[in-house]
Formats: C-alpha cells, sequence, structure tokens
C-alpha cells in the first residue's frame, strides 16, 4: 500500500508508466546505487552532480542538475520516505515546487519491469503547472534509463 503523501486525486498526480526489459531488481538497483542513478537521471541533455545520497528513509539525496549546453543549473534536496527493495521508493522533493515521488517497480510474469511513477502534488494548480512539461521530460528520463539498463 502506497503512503499518503496529501488527499491525491487524479488532478494533483502526473502518472508516468514504462515497461522496461530488465528484470525488477537491475531497474530497482539503477534507481538506488547513486553512481548508476547519476548517469541517466534527468531528462534529454542533463547531466547531474550528487553531493549527498543517503538511501534510507529519513535520509537526503542533494544533487545540481546541469541543464543542456551549461543552460541553467537546478537544486534539488529530496528527503527518501520508504524504501522496500525492490518493490518501492518514496521520497519527498523539498526544493520547489514541492511533492512527492511514489516509484514502483513490479516484475512482469515474462521477467520485465512494470515502472510506475508518481509524482504528487498538494494543489491541481500546481500540478497543472509542472504538468506542461515534466509528462515529457519523465518520458526523456525513462529513455536515458533503457539506455543505462542495456549497458549494465
Amino acid at each position: 500500500m502506497e503512503p499518503e503523501f496529501f488527499n491525491i486525486s487524479p488532478d494533483c498526480e502526473i502518472l508516468s508508466t514504462r515497461i522496461f526489459n530488465a528484470p525488477q531488481e537491475k531497474v530497482f538497483r539503477a534507481w538506488t546505487d547513486p553512481e548508476i542513478l547519476q548517469k541517466w537521471w534527468g531528462p534529454a541533455g542533463f547531466t547531474n552532480t550528487f553531493t549527498e545520497y543517503d538511501l534510507r528513509p529519513g535520509g537526503k539525496w542533494i544533487f545540481v542538475m546541469h541543464g543542456p549546453g551549461g543552460k541553467g543549473n537546478y537544486a534539488n534536496e529530496v528527503v527518501f520516505y520508504k524504501i522496500d527493495k525492490p518493490n518501492i521508493i518514496v521520497w519527498d522533493r523539498l526544493s520547489e515546487p514541492i511533492f512527492r515521488v511514489v516509484t514502483t517497480f513490479d516484475e512482469t510474469a515474462d521477467g520485465k519491469t512494470n515502472l510506475i511513477f508518481r509524482m504528487q502534488f498538494e494543489t491541481k494548480e500546481l500540478c497543472d503547472k509542472v504538468r506542461k512539461f515534466a509528462v515529457d521530460k519523465n518520458e526523456e528520463n525513462f529513455d536515458k534509463l533503457e539506455v543505462q539498463l542495456e549497458g549494465m
């Protein structure tokens, strides 16, 4: 059962899903090993600098996403809420805009992984503002993860 962050309605959530051609343990590792995560996290063209990655409830993930071609640096601070290897990762993004991420990893009958990525917001207005760019950017992030998984 997923923990509640806010009283979530579909209007306050951005849902992205993809089936990856990799076993659940491998996909989970790509999300939880900071050396691997740093290589693929973020939309197309983005790179990362991680300064802290403490994967435990209450632990922090502090990093800067660097925009393509040196255009913009985006500070991020995250606190982990729940880790249930290899099934779920839940974190709260403390940087603006604030939201909760619930990521579930479900192994399919044929050994692939169905990943469900939920971004949960306190208000519909904030969700709508982020939705304008996040849906496509989440897909770019998943594209980078697919490439990473192929190379692992």
